[in-house]
């Protein structure tokens, strides 16, 4: 493991807020493949009303970083500069507002979001289920799973900008795509409402155990992993793509693709953020080689290089 940096952050005043604030916290406890270094600054908000306070205090040269399961994310071992704030417990209502709409907020569970309409005889979004993380990073990158996407759904998210304004954008303000959602820079997702449609009786949760019965099967689920490393090219999958460049199985020190799906890399123990890094960037390079085919990251590397 690389030694996380312990430098002194820049000042920061915290008086008078109601959340739980963190100097040089660990991010491989906040990371689903368990590695990455500190983070400057981590704050716990008590709710949006606190984590709006907390942002419209943060120095504007002070660097931001949301967090939900850290489940689509690589943090490097230098860790993060400035900010980090995780939305999973503080901002993690789920409602239903009337009788094909739910409101969710961004800390919530994409796993949560899908029970919950469900329960309430909403169909539409039992693919959520199938999303290992945070119903916020599912809106930030238009999250999918099983043919399912998340924006198609939106009617309308709400955010809070780098000023602490609190902003509302439509699904038509908004620009999106495979894995790919444009909102302005410096602009933080809180919460999203969903427009879903009536289901058949019992049929949500039938279609959600299946879905995780066939999510069980073809991947590692029980192991350290961050989900899809790779996002798939147009009419293929990144996993045959990498399976065919005979990576299948391949590592770097403590990371290694996963036997069972090869878009999967799992920390055996011991990775480093720099070995899951390296692996990835040995596959991008192997894979071009051998079909010229160039893959596009899912995941997020953020943080410092230490």
């Amino acid at each position: 493991m690389m030694a996380a940096r312990t430098q002194s952050p820049a000042p920061f005043d915290a008086r008078g807020l109601r959340g739980v604030l963190r100097i040089h916290e660990p991010m491989s406890q906040h990371t689903s493949w368990r590695v990455g270094g500190v983070a400057d600054y981590f704050y716990l908000p008590a709710d949006k009303e606190d984590a709006v306070d907390l942002v419209r205090r943060i120095p504007r040269d002070m660097p931001v970083t949301w967090l939900g399961l850290g489940s689509n994310l690589l943090v490097r071992d230098g860790g993060i500069e400035g900010m980090v704030i995780k939305t999973v417990k503080s901002l993690a209502g789920v409602d239903i507002l009337d009788s094909n709409r739910l409101f969710a907020e961004a800390g919530a569970t994409c796993a949560k979001v899908a029970r919950r309409s469900v329960a309430a005889g909403l169909a539409g979004a039992e693919f959520l289920a199938g999303v290992p993380g945070s119903f916020g990073g599912a809106l930030a990158m238009n999250a999918g799973a099983f043919g399912g996407e998340t924006w198609p759904l939106v009617l309308e998210v709400e955010c809070v900008d780098r000023q602490g304004n609190l902003v509302r954008y439509s699904r038509g303000e908004v620009a999106y795509g495979y894995r790919r959602v444009e909102l302005p820079d410096g602009v933080a997702l809180l919460s999203g409402v969903l427009e879903l449609r009536p289901g058949e009786g019992d049929g949500g949760r039938q279609e959600i155990r299946k879905l995780l019965d066939r999510r069980s099967a073809s991947q590692p689920i029980q192991s350290a992993n961050a989900g899809s490393v790779f996002k798939n090219p147009r009419g293929d999958h990144a996993a045959r793509i990498i399976e065919q460049a005979g990576l299948k199985g391949h590592s770097v020190g403590g990371a290694r693709l996963s036997a069972k799906h090869a878009n999967f890399i799992i920390n055996e123990g011991g990775a480093s953020a720099r070995d899951i890094e390296a692996l990835i960037e040995e596959v991008r390079e192997r894979v071009l080689s051998a079909s010229g085919i160039e893959l596009e990251p899912e995941v997020r590397i953020i943080g410092r290089r230490p």
